[in-house]
């Protein structure tokens, strides 16, 4: 976890998190996992349900709500009228909001340099 008095940088989510979405009807479900679990309480603070809000304000949700499962290192949120009526009613090109994911992803948050460490040696992980 990052202490306290360093210095702070933005990053986009998708640096520490990957995610899933689905739909049921006119409701969108995105999850955001942790690739590690130390980054899950970084995620935690971050993604609020008032940051989805902001993000998805031009599609007018119904109502978000957030499910935390940090045994997973995920947070869920299920997003209710977003969808333009579900894929049977819209005339989205996505009407499975499956590409929301990817727009949650870009979030940004603030993390300390700690974190940027970390995403540095996991970067280094990946083949």
């Amino acid at each position: 976890m990052d202490t306290v008095g360093t210095r702070s940088h933005t990053i986009l989510l998708h640096a520490i998190a990957h995610g899933r979405a689905g739909d049921k009807g006119d409701r969108l479900n995105v999850s955001v996992i942790a690739y590690r679990p130390e980054f899950y309480p970084l995620i935690a603070r971050a993604v609020t349900v008032e940051r989805v809000r902001e993000l998805f304000a031009e599609r007018r949700p119904a109502g978000i709500v957030r499910y935390e499962l940090p045994r997973l290192g995920a947070l869920n949120f299920v997003i209710d009228a977003v969808l333009g009526g579900g894929v049977n009613a819209s005339l989205n090109l996505d009407g499975h909001g499956k590409s929301l994911s990817f727009r949650l992803l870009e979030l940004e948050i603030e993390v300390g340099a700690e974190t940027i460490g970390q995403i540095d040696h996991l970067r280094e992980e990946k083949p």
